[in-house]
């Protein structure tokens, strides 16, 4: 199956924008990619590094997001959803004008996916597109096995996400809350954050959980009504 087929089954989340990016740890992060976006004639690949938790599935949306705003061709897929088609599925994405790929790591030292994503590298070098990355780390402090391509992604513009404080946490947190207009008191986002687990995906799941209570009940967040849906 190819990538051409694949991709028509990828929605972008409305929620991952550029204006909704919170977290002052990362906020500069965020407005140098945007500033990329805007002028990206000299980039030949930018390279989001950083833990799982840093927000980088969120950028890249947020740079399609950007990108179809211009008007231009965009495409955001993780490798995890291309793995089952083997690396003939990267073949097609090059007729976007920004692609980008999530999770590139999972990939690393498999010498056919190596390959491929160099080729595709060049095939949207050769149209004049941009290519965007998410790694765990640095590429030289990967174990990549195609030296070539750890030299494209380490000439790139590298872009470096830190692991979120738990200010940040909460500033996120309050922040979706509002925008599902959910009113979340001071004392209810201190306990969730005291007893929530400290990945921000795991955190927002909790908000997720919350939210359809609350629209089932016809309940407003309270101390007591977290704890019963949460059973803690």
């Amino acid at each position: 199956m190819t990538a051409s087929q694949l991709v028509l089954g990828v929605k972008l989340r409305d929620d991952a924008r550029f204006d909704n990016f919170h977290g002052d740890r990362n906020t500069s992060a965020a407005q140098r990619l945007e500033t990329v976006c805007h002028q990206p004639d000299d980039v030949p690949v930018v390279v989001l590094c950083g833990d799982a938790d840093t927000g980088k599935s969120h950028l890249l949306q947020a740079v399609c997001h950007l990108g179809e705003k211009q008007g231009k061709a965009a495409v955001c897929i993780s490798i995890a959803e291309l793995e089952p088609f083997g690396p003939d599925a990267l073949a097609g994405l090059e007729t976007h004008d920004i692609v980008c790929l999530d999770d590139v790591d999972r990939i690393t030292g498999e010498r056919m996916w190596e390959e491929a994503i160099f080729h595709l590298y060049n095939r949207i070098q050769d149209r004049g597109g941009l290519l965007l990355v998410s790694l765990a780390d640095l590429p030289a402090s990967l174990p990549f096995e195609l030296p070539d391509l750890v030299s494209r992604f380490s000439h790139g513009l590298i872009i470096q996400l830190g692991i979120y404080r738990d200010e940040d946490r909460l500033k996120i947190l309050r922040a979706r809350a509002e925008k599902r207009g959910l009113v979340m008191a001071d004392d209810v986002a201190s306990y969730i954050m005291r007893r929530a687990p400290r990945r921000l995906g795991d955190l927002l799941g909790i908000l997720d959980i919350l939210d359809e209570n609350s629209l089932q009940a016809q309940r407003r967040l309270t101390i007591p009504f977290v704890k019963t849906v949460m059973g803690w």
